[in-house]
């Protein structure tokens, strides 16, 4: 039985890019996107539009650097110095986790909206689901077969709703270039939910653990990335077109459920069903993401976590589970754990850039100048965005 193992280069990186996307395109995603788009309305675009070119840079340094290496980030960092790869394991660890107690959060909403089951039995219910795909055998292929659907699924409907909602195109397109405001939090929110902690690692982990590290292997790499990033970056201006649509119409905000709101607005209850499914989607495959790619920097630290792996994936699922169950509150988490991400993504990348300069830890490998330079552009950019946030 294998766990993650080799499969198919071609459907291992297109496993790869769905993989980050569905990662990211999880229940927070959802939340914070109709958040703002509230708050900030039409300029709203703008803000993704940053978040984009920041997320390529982070991306594109990632995934070449530790395809290059053929070493998890971890893994990579303690070469760099002793002690740091298991630094930066917990940072990621931890920030996977926070995200994670709001993906089971968000699979009971989700199941909740779309069957009517209470949101705590929804929520158990998802986190075996999950349980199930990571014992399954072939569980690698598995997962990319999954987040591949689901994936394609959430965008098909996400985009119904946006046409349905008929929001004012002339003008989000007109603010996403010429905004009336710039809110450095929500800028730090939506690329800590995009490419922050454990995002930003997950495809490009899925990759070494499916055979694929070299030279050779970097403009496929490099494909592989951007095709993840277009593809959240469509989900998430497709969402604003949604919300901005009811944010037009002056109609307010469903505080408890944001995006349900935006949802039941353009199609009625049938809307709000259709939410349900979305969600859940978001939500299992960012549990899948998670699970996996938090636990791929803690499989290092001891051969025994190595040997156990399976059971560390379940006990970080049902410990999710459980501080969700106890603690609730799914809107709020969704939107702190954003913003946490937000902070580990500067360090981080800094970590692997400083990395890049040493060639025998990358077989010979140069990282291209502009790439750095764009690299250590979205670390001084992140930290910069991140403080402002704090204290503003």
């Amino acid at each position: 039985m294998k766990f993650f193992g080799k499969s198919n280069s071609g459907s291992a990186l297109t496993g790869a890019a769905f993989l980050m996307a569905t990662s990211a395109i999880g229940p927070g995603f959802l939340t914070q996107t109709a958040v703002f788009s509230w708050k900030l309305a039409a300029s709203f675009g703008f803000v993704i539009l940053v978040s984009v070119l920041l997320d390529i840079g982070a991306q594109l340094n990632i995934w070449r650097i530790l395809t290059a290496s053929g070493q998890r980030a971890q893994e990579l960092a303690n070469r760099l110095a002793p002690g740091l790869g298991y630094a930066l394991g917990g940072m990621v660890a931890f920030g996977g986790l926070a995200f994670n107690i709001g993906n089971i959060g968000g699979c009971g909403m989700g199941l909740n909206a779309l069957t009517g089951i209470p949101v705590e039995t929804a929520a158990l219910l998802s986190a075996l689901i999950a349980l199930g795909i990571f014992w399954a055998p072939e569980s690698g292929r598995v997962m990319d077969a999954v987040v591949k659907v689901l994936g394609l699924g959430m965008l098909a409907c996400t985009i119904y709703v946006a046409v349905a909602a008929r929001a004012p195109l002339g003008e989000a397109l007109f603010r996403s270039v010429w905004p009336e405001k710039v809110d450095a939090l929500a800028i730090v929110t939506l690329v800590g939910g995009t490419v922050g902690g454990y995002i930003s690692f997950a495809g490009a982990h899925r990759l070494l653990d499916a055979g694929i590290r070299g030279q050779e292997a970097l403009r496929d790499v490099d494909r592989a990335a951007v095709r993840g990033i277009v593809l959240t970056s469509v989900m998430r201006y497709v969402l604003f077109l949604a919300a901005f649509g009811m944010v037009a119409a002056g109609v307010p905000m469903d505080a408890g459920n944001p995006p349900a709101g935006v949802f039941r607005y353009a199609a009625g209850e049938a809307g709000y069903r259709l939410f349900g499914l979305v969600m859940w989607c978001a939500a299992i495959t960012s549990v899948l993401g998670s699970a996996y790619t938090s636990v791929s920097f803690l499989r290092s630290w001891h051969p025994a976590l190595e040997r156990h792996h399976r059971r560390v994936v379940t006990a970080f699922v049902l410990i999710s589970a459980g501080i969700f169950l106890v603690i609730g509150r799914p809107v709020q988490l969704l939107v702190l754990a954003g913003a946490v991400n937000g902070f580990i993504l500067p360090a981080a990348l800094a970590i692997l850039l400083l990395a890049a300069r040493k060639q025998n830890l990358l077989h010979g490998y140069r990282h291209p100048g502009w790439l750095q330079a764009a690299g250590w552009t979205v670390v001084a950019v992140m930290a910069w965005l991140a403080v402002r946030g704090l204290v503003g």
